[in-house]
């Protein structure tokens, strides 16, 4: 009774922070802000809504796919935010004529 009441909070809250994200991406006008909504609250309402998967199946067989989603989940966001990030800020310069093409190339040879 008391798990699965903590249980069904963890997966409203999850599903709150997934609306949140929603409404981030349909409202915020440029890319960097929309990834940001896109990556903060909808890793941690995955990780709030497996959270409560995994109460809710207790000792299950699938607890460690679970495990597993959520270890994927934190290893992949950070890593592609990151490369749509520089992606992004890259073509802006570009196109504003702060760098050339040339200065995209091989950044670390500086």
């Amino acid at each position: 009774m008391i798990g699965d009441i903590i249980s069904s909070v963890f997966l409203v809250l999850g599903a709150l922070l997934a609306l949140t994200t929603s409404i981030g991406m349909l409202r915020f006008k440029d890319t960097l802000s929309r990834m940001h909504a896109s990556t903060k609250p909808q890793t941690f309402g995955l990780l709030m809504m497996l959270i409560g998967a995994m109460i809710r199946l207790g000792g299950h067989v699938d607890f460690g796919m679970l495990v597993l989603a959520g270890l994927f989940a934190l290893m992949t966001a950070p890593v592609i935010a990151h490369r749509i990030g520089r992606l992004v800020y890259q073509e802006q310069r570009a196109r504003d004529g702060l760098i050339s093409r040339d200065e995209m190339e091989n950044p670390a040879e500086d």
